[in-house]
């Protein structure tokens, strides 16, 4: 079993290790962007860079370095977040594992319980956090347009569908009743 699964990773260059390379580097990126902006926004590096922070916000959300008092912020990252895990877990059209599910659990919590704490750190983080996770949802989309996967010259895969966003609509509206109540 292992030299076939071997020779299935080097036959379509798909070792699992790769999946997990952006991870390497995207969550000490975040980490440290967060901690930066912590840093200008309490004034560790200095009164004036915290005075820029404390009128640079925009919108409902002037001061950088208070935390959003509205609330906006925290809960937007939370659903974009709660989203973009739900979309993850759309994708799949195998039975689920017990693994897989706990994983899918897990994130779900994650998003939730992120926004108590946006709701804590000063708006700057929180801005960050959000803007992050739009990015991200925003690939995810992309990345599922037949078009642009034509463009790009992404190969064509069995599981690819010709009506991706139909049919993740339809996925989540199956798996959450949505047209019960429409």
């Amino acid at each position: 079993m292992r030299r076939i699964v071997t020779e299935l990773y080097i036959r379509d260059n798909c070792h699992p290790f790769k999946a997990t390379l952006l991870l390497w580097v995207q969550v000490p990126m975040w980490v440290c962007v967060s901690l930066a902006l912590r840093n200008c926004s309490v004034g560790a590096l200095g009164s004036e860079v915290q005075e820029q922070f404390s009128s640079g916000g925009a919108l409902w959300f002037t001061d950088l370095t208070a935390p959003d008092s509205t609330w906006i912020l925290p809960v937007s990252l939370g659903l974009v977040n709660l989203l973009v895990v739900e979309i993850f877990a759309s994708q799949t059209k195998m039975p689920v594992s017990r693994i897989q599910r706990l994983v899918t659990n897990f994130f779900r919590a994650v998003s939730v319980v992120m926004i108590p704490i946006a709701a804590t750190v000063p708006s700057s983080m929180a801005l960050y956090w959000l803007s992050s996770s739009l990015v991200g949802l925003s690939h995810s989309l992309v990345l599922r347009s037949p078009a642009f996967r034509r463009l790009c010259r992404i190969p064509r895969t069995p599981s690819q569908s010709d009506t991706p966003y139909r049919d993740m609509l339809a996925a989540l509206a199956t798996k959450y009743s949505f047209r019960k109540h429409l």
